[in-house]
C-alpha cells in the first residue's frame, strides 16, 4: 500500500446545469462541468470568467475613499508638493512601489520612495522614516500595501503635517487611522464589488481613477507579479488583471521584467502563472529578505536592459544564499520540535523561534514545516541585542491567524495580515505566553479532522479521457493560482508500466501508466522518495494535473501527479541480492521517515538458525521467526514487546521450510501493506518442482528394480539424483511420500523397497499435498514475476481470512 498524502474531495458536480451552460455557450461538455463545479454556473458569470478582459473592470471610484484621494494627489501635482511613496518589502509591495512610481514619473510629480529593512526595521510605517521625509519636505504620504493599521503613525504625521493616503488590501482592524484617504476593498463600509485585490491591484486602481483609459497595458504585467506572488485569488477582477499583464509580459516593456524572466529560465513563449510564482516571485522577495528591497525596485525601473540583467543575476544570486539559509534554519527548527515533543504530541499551534534566524526568511520556514506537519505555524527570529522576535504565520483552513493574533494582542508590539498568512513581533520574553495563549485559543477551534489538508478533485475520468483536445479545453480556465487551480483530475485503477527517478538525486519521479490499452506519461515532482514504494505494474489510484509536452516539434498528453496512492499489497523484488544486510539497510533508511508508510512497525522474518538474524544489525527492527503451528513467533525483545498487528512493512530475510509456514506467517501479519523480498535464490539443485504421476511412477520403478535389501539412503538419493536428473532436496521430499504411503520403509539411514504395500491413492498422502503446496510457494517466490507474487499472496491471505 502507499498512503495518499491528503484526504481526496470530489467537487459536486450537477450534471444538468453543465448540460445546459454547455448548450448556452456552445462550450465543451468537460469544460462546462469544470465551470459550474467551480461555483460558475451562471451563463453570463462564466462568459465573463473565460472572455472578460481589462474593459469589464469595476469603476476604481467605487472604492472608498478614491474620491477624496485623486483631488488630493493632483492638487499636490499641480503645487509642486513632495510625494512620498511608501511601501512594503515583499513582491507585492515593491510591485506596488514600482508602479506608483511610473505613475508618478507620467503625472509629472515630485516624489521619492521609501521601502523599510526587512530586518532592521521590519513590516509597516515608520515614525523615524516620517520624520526624516517631513524635515526634507515632504508633505503628502501614499502607502502601498500596508498602513492599514497604522493608527499612531498616521497620528504622528497628521500632528506635524503630513496628510497620508492609504492603499492597502490588509484585514482592516477595529480601530482604523485617521488618515486623510483609506482605500482599502475589505473597508466594512466598501462598496466596491470584488474584495480580493492585491497591493498592488489596489494602487492599480488608484493609477486607473488618476489616468482613465490612458492607464498603460504594461502596468498590469506588474499588477500581474505582486497579485500572484501574494497569493490572491485568480478570479473576478485580479483574473483579468492576471490575464492581461501575462500576456503582456511575454513581449515586456520593461527590461528589468525580461531580465528576470531569463534569469529564471524562460527565453520565449508563453509566460503563465508559475513561471511568475516560481520564477519571478522569489527573486523578488530575496531582494527584501537577504538585502534591502530597493534592489528589485531598480530592477523593474532599469532602462536598459544591460543595467537589468546585471540587477537580475544579483537577485538569482540572493535567491541561491535565502534556499541555504532557509535550509538551514529549517533544520534548527525541527531539531527544536524533536526535543519539544514526539510527532504524535505537537501542538496545535506550532511555534518555534531561534537567535540569529534571518527574519526575512522565517516566513518560507513557516511554510514548510505548516507542509510536513499541516498545523498552523509560527517562526520567528529572535534578535540577540535587543531580544526582539520577528516572526511569521502560515495557517490551514478553519483556523484565521490574523483573528487568534488578535486574541494576543496585549503580547504583541505589531501584528498584521490575513487569515492564512501574517506577520507580528514581539519580545522574546513573552514567547511562551504567546504559544500558550495561540494554543488555548486554538482548542476550542481545531479538531483532529483539521489536521487532516484536503485536496479537492474536479473530475473522475481515466487515462482514455487526457486527450490533446481536452487538455487544450482546460487551459481556457487558465491562468492559475488561488481559488482558480489547475483543474485537478482522480484517476483510478491504472496500472504503472514504468517508474524511474529523475532529477538532482532523484528529487522527481518519471513515470509510465497504462490503463485499458492507453499510455500516457506522467511527473512527479519532489516525490523521488516514493519510488521504493512503488512495486512492479502496482494499481494506483491518483490525482494528477493535465499538460502537454512539447518536444522537438511533437506534442503529447502529459500528467503532473499532486498525490497518489497504492490500496493493495505490494511486494517488492531484491531476491538474490549479493548483500542482503546492506540492502535492508539502505531500505530502512529510505522508508521509515516517509509518512506515505503510514503508521505500525517494520520488521523482518527469517528462519530459526538464520545466520542472517546475526550478519544483520536489527536492534532496532522486530524480528520474528517462522513457527509452523503458529505462524511466527518473537525472534527478539522487540517482537516480543510489540503486535504481529503493528506490522506494516514486512522484510523477507528467508523462506521457511514449509508452504504451511508460509501461509500461517501471511495470516498472523494480517495488516500488511508491504512484503519486500530479500531472501537468496536456491540453487538448481535445491530447487523444487511439483512431480507429475508419472515422475512418482518412474521413481517408484527405479526402486522395484533394485533388489529387496535395504539401501543406505544417502546412496540411493544419490543414485537416483543421476537417473532421474531431479535434485537431492527433491528426492528426499519424494521418498517421503513414499514412506507414508507404505511403499518404502525408513530405519537408521537405510531403505527398504516394500514388495506388497497396500494401494492408496497419492492425493491421501499429507506430504504429497505439502510437496504440492511446497513447490507452487518456491516457484513462484523463486521464479515468478512481481505481478505474479502479488496476485498468488493476495489469494492465499484472502482464503486465510
Amino acid at each position: 500500500m502507499l498512503h495518499p498524502k491528503y484526504r481526496w474531495e470530489s467537487l459536486s458536480s450537477d450534471v444538468k446545469a453543465s448540460r445546459l451552460l454547455a448548450d448556452s455557450l456552445d462550450i465543451s461538455p468537460l469544460l462546462a462541468t469544470l465551470l459550474v463545479s467551480r461555483g460558475i454556473g451562471n451563463p453570463k458569470e462564466a462568459e465573463l470568467f473565460l472572455s472578460g478582459t481589462m474593459k469589464d473592470q469595476h469603476d476604481p471610484m467605487l472604492l472608498s475613499g478614491m474620491k477624496e484621494a485623486v483631488p488630493r494627489i493632483r492638487r499636490a501635482v499641480e503645487t509642486g508638493e513632495r510625494i512620498l511613496i511608501y511601501g512594503d518589502y515583499d513582491a507585492d509591495g515593491v510591485s506596488s512601489i514600482t508602479l506608483m512610481i511610473y505613475l508618478m514619473r507620467r503625472l509629472g510629480a515630485t516624489y521619492d520612495y521609501y521601502i523599510p529593512h526587512r530586518t532592521k526595521e521590519g513590516y509597516g510605517l515608520h515614525i523615524p522614516a516620517l520624520e526624516e521625509f517631513h524635515q526634507r519636505g515632504f508633505t503628502l504620504v501614499i502607502t502601498v500595501d500596508t498602513g492599514i493599521s497604522a493608527v499612531e503613525q498616521i497620528a504622528f504625521a497628521n500632528k506635524i503635517g503630513m496628510d497620508v493616503i492609504v492603499t492597502d488590501h490588509h484585514e482592516p482592524p477595529a480601530v482604523l487611522p485617521e488618515a486623510y484617504s483609506l482605500i482599502n476593498p475589505k473597508l466594512p463600509f466598501c462598496p466596491y464589488p470584488f474584495k480580493g485585490l492585491a497591493g498592488v491591484g489596489v494602487a492599480y486602481k488608484l493609477a486607473e481613477a488618476l489616468l482613465g483609459e490612458q492607464t498603460p497595458v504594461e502596468w498590469t504585467e506588474l499588477a500581474a507579479l505582486g497579485t500572484i506572488a501574494d497569493l490572491m485569488p485568480l478570479t473576478g477582477e485580479n483574473r483579468m488583471i492576471v490575464k492581461s499583464g501575462l500576456a503582456s509580459m511575454a513581449r515586456s516593456a520593461f527590461p528589468g521584467m525580461t531580465a528576470l524572466l531569463g534569469t529564471a529560465g524562460w527565453s520565449n513563449g508563453e509566460v503563465t502563472s508559475t513561471s511568475v510564482a516560481f520564477g519571478l516571485a522569489p527573486r523578488i522577495n530575496a531582494s527584501g529578505r537577504m538585502s534591502h528591497a530597493n534592489r528589485a525596485v531598480a530592477l523593474l525601473t532599469a532602462e536598459s536592459l544591460d543595467e537589468a540583467e546585471i540587477i537580475a543575476e544579483e537577485l538569482d544570486v540572493l535567491n541561491k544564499e535565502r534556499q541555504l539559509l532557509v535550509e538551514h534554519i529549517l533544520e534548527e527548527a525541527l531539531l527544536q520540535l524533536e526535543e519539544q515533543a514526539g510527532r504524535n504530541d505537537l501542538p496545535r499551534v506550532i511555534v518555534v523561534a531561534g537567535k540569529g534566524w534571518n527574519a526575512g526568511v522565517v516566513g518560507i520556514v513557516a511554510s514548510k514545516l505548516l507542509e510536513r506537519y499541516y498545523r498552523p505555524t509560527i517562526v520567528l527570529g529572535i534578535n540577540p541585542e535587543t531580544g526582539e522576535s520577528k516572526g511569521s504565520a502560515r495557517s490551514i483552513p478553519g483556523f484565521d491567524i490574523y483573528e487568534a493574533l488578535t486574541e494576543c494582542e496585549d503580547l504583541l508590539d505589531h501584528f498584521g495580515g490575513h487569515p492564512s498568512a501574517a506577520g507580528m513581533s514581539l519580545n522574546c520574553n513573552k514567547l511562551d505566553d504567546f504559544s500558550l495563549r495561540l494554543n488555548k485559543f486554538a482548542d476550542g477551534l481545531l479538531n483532529p479532522e483539521h489536521f487532516v489538508p484536503v485536496m479537492q478533485t474536479d473530475l473522475d475520468c481515466s487515462l482514455q479521457d487526457i486527450s490533446l483536445q481536452a487538455i487544450e479545453q482546460i487551459e481556457s480556465l487558465a491562468p492559475f493560482g488561488m481559488a482558480n487551480s489547475c483543474p485537478r483530475l482522480l484517476i483510478r485503477d491504472v496500472k504503472l508500466l514504468e517508474c524511474r527517478q529523475i532529477g538532482k538525486d532523484g528529487k522527481h519521479l518519471k513515470l509510465l501508466l497504462g490503463q485499458n490499452g492507453h499510455t500516457v506519461e506522467a511527473v512527479a515532482f519532489g516525490k523521488g522518495e516514493l519510488a521504493p514504494l512503488l512495486s512492479e505494474q502496482a494499481v494506483l489510484d491518483l490525482v494528477a494535473e493535465a499538460g502537454i509536452n512539447e518536444w522537438n516539434g511533437s506534442r503529447k498528453p502529459q500528467l503532473i501527479i499532486q498525490d497518489l496512492s497504492v490500496s493493495h499489497l505490494q511486494v517488492f523484488d531484491y531476491r538474490g541480492s549479493r548483500n542482503p544486510a546492506a540492502q535492508l539497510e539502505d531500505l530502512k533508511g529510505k522508508l521509515m521517515n516517509i509518512p506515505a508508510c503510514g503508521t505500525g512497525n517494520p520488521a523482518v522474518v527469517a528462519n530459526h538458525s538464520s545466520k542472517f538474524l546475526s550478519d544483520c544489525d536489527l536492534k532496532d527492527m522486530a524480528v520474528w521467526v517462522y513457527d509452523k503451528e503458529v505462524g511466527v513467533i518473537p525472534g527478539n525483545t522487540l517482537a516480543k514487546a510489540g503486535d504481529v498487528n503493528e506490522v506494516r512493512t514486512l522484510f523477507v530475510l528467508e523462506l521457511p521450510e514449509s508452504s504451511e509456514g508460509w501461509s500461517r506467517m501471511l495470516a498472523e501479519f494480517s495488516m500488511l501493506e508491504r512484503v519486500y523480498l530479500l531472501h537468496p535464490m536456491r540453487s538448481s539443485h535445491e530447487i523444487i518442482e511439483m512431480p507429475s504421476r508419472d515422475h512418482f511412477k518412474l521413481v517408484y520403478s527405479l526402486l522395484r528394480r533394485t533388489d529387496m535389501s535395504a539401501f543406505k539412503e544417502d546412496e540411493l538419493v544419490s543414485a537416483l539424483v543421476k537417473r532421474t536428473g531431479w535434485s537431492k532436496r527433491m528426492l528426499e521430499l519424494t521418498l517421503g511420500v513414499f514412506e507414508e504411503l507404505g511403499f518404502i520403509d525408513r530405519d537408521s539411514g537405510k531403505i527398504t523397497v516394500n514388495p506388497t504395500p497396500s494401494k492408496r491413492p497419492l492425493e491421501s498422502s499429507s506430504r504429497y499435498r505439502e510437496l504440492g503446496l511446497l513447490a507452487e510457494m518456491e516457484q513462484m517466490l523463486l521464479r515468478a514475476r512481481v505481478p505474479e507474487i502479488t496476485e498468488w499472496m493476495l489469494t492465499r491471505i484472502q482464503g486465510a481470512s
